[in-house]
């Protein structure tokens, strides 16, 4: 348990007063005094999730907008191609994109979201690398770009089937929106940033509200039956089961987008023989690992029997003996599939699907098989 020092110099999101009322179990997480759970418990919120609505306060998220000197967007995307292997300048108005920050070893700084608004674009990055982020944008494009960190605005997602029908009676264009749609909306009159996506694998929306309006969104969507407020436990669950990274757990400083396989969120155009190849940072590294292949890759893994297999579980070719090949970067339990589910590193030629490995749990090696992600059939709206 934390000290009254240490969870005193925690911060909160504009809606910590709300996650109190709600009975949720607050707990430290990337500086933050975040909800883990409600009083419904993560497995009903997981389900809720699936099956209905869940809202998720994500306002420890980074906000960045990057404003072209020039007037012109195409000059920020531009720019933030120095510092991502993904296709930015592609990016059309109103479309939102997945890319990766990395550095000279072709290691993973941080994933986030990039939007293009028309004038500027719109970044998500991860709460515990948001100043690292901000300092590294201001360090390479302070030339080309105006950084304004939106630390005025909170962040919240709302997930799960029932998601559309929830936000259509708050914003009229929700309905028409696609994956990865995004642009500024009214949202229940205020003027919001909505993006049809997440991070379940659920069709759901995330939608960045001024802070000082926060609380009254919230409130607003959770007077739908439909919606349950979700906490960090839940959330976790979802995006394991989704096949989704998790930052400092799946990808970090020394893990490649393809050793990640991450392989399609790297465009043609900036591999070798596109448009715009190479030019960020680790390039060497990364456009070999797409020549060559990487030595490791990051595989779904299913567990042959109902005990959960942990992160930092290690990894074996055979039931007893031998060398460690590798470990388990995230795991747990999975509601939906009603059984163990996890995520690891593996050598490439124990990567195929099918592939029988075993992994070390309190002395036991328990059997795994290389299972194909995500384990959960996500339902975007395409």
């Amino acid at each position: 348990m934390l000290a009254r020092d240490d969870q005193d110099s925690l911060k909160r999101t504009p809606l910590h007063g709300l996650h109190l009322s709600l009975g949720g179990k607050m707990v430290p997480f990337a500086g933050y005094d975040m909800p883990v759970q409600y009083p419904a418990g993560v497995l009903k919120e997981h389900l809720q999730t699936r099956s209905s609505a869940g809202l998720f306060d994500v306002s420890h998220m980074g906000q960045i907008a990057l404003r072209p000197k020039s007037g012109k967007v195409e000059d920020a995307a531009r720019a933030l191609e120095r510092l991502v292997p993904q296709d930015i300048v592609a990016i059309a108005p109103g479309r939102q994109r997945y890319a990766q920050f990395t550095n000279e070893g072709g290691g993973i700084l941080d994933d986030l979201m990039v939007a293009n608004f028309g004038d500027h674009l719109f970044l998500v990055v991860n709460a515990a690398c948001k100043d690292a982020d901000e300092a590294h944008l201001r360090a390479n494009l302070s030339g080309d770009c105006i950084i304004d960190s939106l630390e005025d605005r909170a962040l919240v997602a709302l997930q799960g089937p029932k998601a559309e029908s929830v936000l259509a009676k708050l914003c009229a264009e929700a309905p028409s929106m696609k994956f990865m749609d995004a642009g500024p909306h009214k949202v229940a009159g205020l003027d919001c940033f909505v993006s049809r996506s997440g991070y379940t694998g659920e069709d759901g929306f995330e939608i960045s509200v001024p802070a000082a309006d926060a609380e009254r969104l919230a409130k607003t969507l959770l007077e739908n039956p439909d919606v349950m407020p979700i906490g960090l436990g839940a959330r976790d669950s979802l995006r394991l089961e989704a096949g989704l990274c998790l930052y400092g757990h799946d990808i970090d400083t020394d893990t490649t987008p393809v050793e990640a396989a991450l392989e399609w969120s790297v465009q043609k155009s900036r591999r070798r023989g596109g448009a715009r190849a190479g030019g960020f940072p680790g390039a060497e590294k990364i456009l070999a690992h797409f020549d060559n292949g990487a030595s490791r890759r990051r595989v779904g893994l299913l567990a042959q029997g109902r005990a959960p297999v942990r992160e930092g579980a290690l990894l074996f070719a055979t039931s007893a003996g031998g060398e460690p090949i590798g470990k388990v970067t995230s795991g747990g339990f999975g509601p939906s599939l009603n059984a163990p589910v996890a995520m690891g590193y593996v050598p490439t030629a124990s990567s195929a699907l099918g592939t029988q490995i075993f992994a070390e749990v309190r002395g036991q090696r328990l059997a795994l098989t290389v299972a194909a992600m995500p384990f959960v059939k996500n339902t975007y709206k395409r």
